[in-house]
C-alpha cells in the first residue's frame, strides 16, 4: 500500500475533475469540504492483529492537497472517546490549532467539526494532541503540494514512521516512569545532572536577550554572554556523562504501517526521479534515513526548502520531516530505503522496485547499532534556508532551560512542568529569539505551534539555518531560533517526545496584541 504516492491519490482528485466538467456558473461555488475521520482500524504487525487509531481521508490514511487548495476539512470523530487533531506544520487561526481547551474542547464521540484556512505547502502531518492517542497511531500524513512540485514532475512517495507497542500507552508510560522501559539508555541517565537546578543558571531565566547578535538580528553572541563561556564549551560533548537514548524498547517500528517482515514495495520505473517525503510520527524514537546505494539530496526540512545537501544518510527526530530527491539509475533493480533506530539495531523501511526486479528480504535487525543522532548538531549546521527570514532587529529574547531526569521520570521547561509553567511572552509582530538550552542527558525535539522559525545559532555560533517548526536540541547544547510572533493567542511550545510531554514538558508562547 503506497499510501500517499502521487498515483495513489486519484480518488482525492475526483472532485477537481468533476468541477472541470461543470457549467461555468457552478464553478463559482465553494468546493465541498474534504471528509476526514478519526476511527479505529486493525493492522497486521508481524502476523499479530493490532487495534489502533487512524485518520482516514478520501484516499486512505492522510490527506494530500493540490497547489493553492484551501484546507477545508470536516473532521468527524468516530472513536468512542473525545479527541482533537493538531495540524502539525500548518498555521491555522488559533481556534483551529487543535489543542485541548486552547481554546476549543475535545471533539466528542460522534461529533463533526469544520476547519477552513490557507494551507502551507510542504511535507506536514496531523495527529491527536492527546499523547496517549498519538501513541495509538492517531496520526497521518498531511501533504500540500506546490506549483514547484508539479513542475518537477517527480514520483512522490511518503514514508510515515511510527514506533508501536501491543501494550496500552498507559502501560508503556508506567513502565518508562518506573525505569523498566528496557531501552538502551546510558548508565548515568539524567542522574548526572540532578545536582544542578533544573531551572538552570538562576537569573538567566528572566534575562532579556533582545541585544543578542544573530547575524542580522542584533548584539552579543550567546556563547560570549557573561557566565555562558564554560557551559557553551560543553555543547555536544558528553564527556564522562552518558547520553540517554531510547528509554523504551517498542514491539515494532513501522513505515507506512508495516514492518520489514512485509514492507511496502513501491513500484517505480527505471531511472525514476523521486521525491521521498519522510515524516517521523514516532512517540519516542529518533531515526536515521538510509538510502543505501540510491544517492539522495536533502532538499527540505519541516516543509521548508533548504540548499540541497547530498548524501545517503540523514536523521530526523520526532515531529520532524525531511524531503529527499532521489534519482534512480536507468536499470532494473530494488532499492531499500531504511529508517534506523538511533543507538540500536532495529530498523524499518520500504523498498523502491522496478517491474520484474528481484526484491530480497531485509532483516529488521541491522548488523551494527546506528549512532546517536546529531549530538554535535553537525547535520543541523549544514542546513541553509532557501527563503530565510528577513533581517531585522530582535525585539525580544528568551532563554528556555530544558531539564529533567530518568529517575524520577520528570521533564521540565525552565524548571517547571505544565500547569506550573510561566508563559513565554511576546507581542504580535515582534522579532523574537528563543534560546533552547538543554541541561538534561536526553535530546528534545522542541515544537512551536502557530509559527515557523529559523535556526540562527548553534552553541553560540551564528548561522542562517533552516526554517522549521520542530528543532532537535541534543544534551548539553543550545539552539537559538528566530521568529516573528503571529496571531495574539496562546500557542503551545513543547517537547515532541511523547513520554516527556506526558510528564509535563510543555509551556506556552503567549502572544499579546501589538502595542
Amino acid at each position: 500500500m503506497n499510501i500517499l504516492s502521487r498515483r495513489g491519490f486519484l480518488a482525492a482528485s475526483a472532485a477537481a475533475v468533476a468541477a472541470a466538467q461543470m457549467p461555468r456558473l457552478a464553478l463559482a461555488q465553494t468546493p465541498a469540504p474534504i471528509r476526514l475521520t478519526a476511527a479505529t482500524r486493525t493492522l497486521d504487525i508481524d502476523g499479530r492483529a493490532a487495534r489502533v487509531f487512524g485518520l482516514a481521508g478520501p484516499g486512505g490514511q492522510g490527506l494530500m492537497l493540490d497547489p493553492g487548495q484551501r484546507f477545508r476539512v470536516d473532521l468527524t470523530n468516530d472513536l468512542d472517546i473525545g479527541t482533537i487533531i493538531h495540524w502539525h506544520g500548518q498555521i491555522p487561526p488559533n481556534a483551529q490549532d487543535g489543542v485541548p481547551d486552547m481554546p476549543m474542547p475535545l471533539l466528542a464521540a460522534g461529533e463533526t467539526r469544520s476547519y477552513d484556512f490557507e494551507a502551507r505547502p510542504g511535507t506536514h502531518w496531523m495527529h491527536s494532541h492527546v499523547p496517549v492517542q498519538e501513541m495509538q497511531l492517531l496520526a497521518a500524513p498531511l501533504i500540500v503540494r506546490s506549483q514547484e512540485d508539479i513542475a518537477a514532475d517527480r514520483h512522490e512517495v511518503v514514508m510515515f514512521l511510527h514506533d508501536f507497542s501491543f501494550k496500552t500507552p498507559e502501560e508503556v508510560l508506567a513502565e518508562i516512569g518506573a525505569g523498566h522501559g528496557g531501552g538502551g539508555h546510558g548508565a548515568h541517565g539524567g542522574q548526572a545532572m540532578q545536582g544542578m537546578p533544573m531551572g538552570g543558571m538562576g537569573a538567566m531565566q528572566g534575562m532579556d536577550h533582545a541585544a543578542m547578535d544573530h547575524g542580522a538580528m542584533g548584539g552579543m553572541p550567546m556563547g560570549q554572554m557573561p557566565g555562558m563561556g564554560g557551559m557553551m564549551g560543553m555543547g555536544g560533548q558528553m564527556g564522562s556523562m552518558a547520553m540517554d537514548l531510547n528509554d523504551y524498547d517498542w514491539d515494532a517500528y513501522l513505515a507506512n504501517d508495516r514492518t520489514l517482515s512485509d514492507p511496502e514495495v513501491v513500484q517505480v520505473e527505471r531511472g525514476s526521479r523521486i521525491r521521498l517525503r519522510v515524516i517521523n510520527a514516532a512517540a519516542a524514537t529518533v531515526f536515521w534515513i538510509d538510502t543505501g546505494t540510491a544517492a539522495a539530496r536533502l532538499v527540505a526540512v519541516d516543509g521548508h526548502a533548504v540548499q540541497p545537501v547530498p548524501g545517503n544518510r540523514f536523521g530526523l527526530a520526532m515531529g520532524q520531516r525531511l524531503d529527499l530527491s532521489i534519482d534512480l539509475p536507468g536499470e532494473t533493480g530494488a532499492w531499500p530505503i531504511l529508517a534506523l533506530r538511533e543507538g540500536a539495531r532495529e530498523r524499518t523501511g520500504l523498498i523502491l522496485a522496478t517491474p520484474g526486479a528481484e526484491v530480497r528480504r531485509v532483516d529488521a535487525m541491522a548488523e551494527a547499532e546506528a549512532p546517536a543522532f546529531d549530538t554535535d548538531l553537525a547535520q543541523e549546521a549544514r542546513l541553509v534556508a532557501v527563503d530565510a527570514l528577513p533581517g531585522r532587529p530582535v525585539d525580544r529574547g528568551q532563554m528556555l532551560m530544558l531539564g529533567g531526569s530518568m529517575q524520577p521520570y520528570v521533564w521540565t521547561i525552565n524548571g517547571a512542568v505544565w500547569g506550573q509553567h510561566q508563559p513565554v511572552t511576546a507581542r504580535s509582530g515582534e522579532r523574537v529569539v528563543l534560546s533552547f538550552h538543554n541541561m538534561s542527558m536526553m535530546g528534545h525535539p522542541m515544537h512551536l505551534h502557530g509559527h515557523a522559525f529559523q535556526v540562527v545559532g548553534i552553541n553560540g555560533r551564528r548561522l542562517s539555518g533552516a526554517l522549521r517548526d520542530t528543532v532537535y536540541v541534543p544534551p548539553m547544547s543550545m539552539v537559538d531560533v528566530a521568529l516573528d510572533a503571529g496571531e495574539a493567542a496562546r500557542w503551545m511550545l513543547h517537547c515532541h517526545h511523547m513520554p516527556h510531554l506526558a510528564t509535563g514538558m510543555m509551556t506556552e508562547f503567549a502572544v499579546g496584541a501589538s502595542a
